[in-house]
């Protein structure tokens, strides 16, 4: 029973965000900080969705080989390698990692 009242109270949730997004005049919408925090919000939310799923395993911090996966990545993406390849020597040095720790 508690799953559904979670599940309703989002959906909720979720149509009352869209509902205030469409009553918010044009004019807010408009100002430079409004369409800079817009523009940034993705970013940050999505960084530190990343930083949940590598570093959180439940309620303590870990470094495994998910974090190494994640280094490897920053590391090229520094260097300006595309997209692909990024994602690529993300997943080469996660599974690496996880072969030579068995």
């Amino acid at each position: 029973m508690n799953i559904w009242i979670a599940i309703a109270v989002t959906a909720i949730g979720c149509y009352a965000v869209k509902l205030i997004g469409l009553v918010v005049p044009s004019g807010v919408l408009e100002r430079p900080v409004v369409k800079r925090l817009a523009a940034l919000l993705p970013v940050a939310l999505l960084a530190a969705l990343t930083a949940q799923q590598t570093f959180a395993d439940g309620r303590a911090l870990t470094l495994d080989a998910k974090a190494v996966g994640l280094a490897a990545a920053a590391v090229v993406l520094v260097l300006r390698a595309p997209f692909l390849v990024v994602i690529a020597t993300a997943v080469l040095a996660t599974a690496a990692v996880r072969a030579m720790t068995g």
